[in-house]
């Protein structure tokens, strides 16, 4: 079992900067990647971020030069910097642990509100 916390959302105005943060915590040694995730009312979830254990990152198309994913020193730990942030960006935001075996855990997410 892996538990992941998130923390840093808030309300920001157009331009502004959030910086999220998850913790995992349990059988951390299972994860192959961790992610970032967001849902935006009547939209389905999508990918926003995603780190592999070697580092390797990857975004989506409407994130890239604004968003950077990082990980902690300690590997369980991964960050979302959010830079120039729209108000498109508006939803809940969702951590998720990739497990090698496969399937996944997810966290309960937190609310990002970007104001125009």
């Amino acid at each position: 079992q892996v538990q992941l916390v998130e923390s840093g959302g808030g309300l920001v105005q157009a331009g502004g900067s959030l910086r999220l943060s998850c913790l995992a915590s349990g059988s951390i040694f299972n994860i192959n990647a961790m992610g970032w995730y967001r849902q935006a009312p009547g939209k389905h979830r999508e990918l926003v971020a995603r780190i592999t254990s070697g580092g390797t990152t990857n975004y989506a198309d409407s994130v890239k030069g604004r968003f950077t994913i990082s990980r902690g020193n300690a590997k369980n730990t991964v960050y979302l910097q959010m830079n120039s942030l729209k108000p498109e960006d508006t939803a809940i935001y969702y951590c998720n642990a990739e497990i090698i075996s496969g399937g996944g855990y997810w966290g309960k997410g937190t609310q990002v509100t970007v104001s125009s």
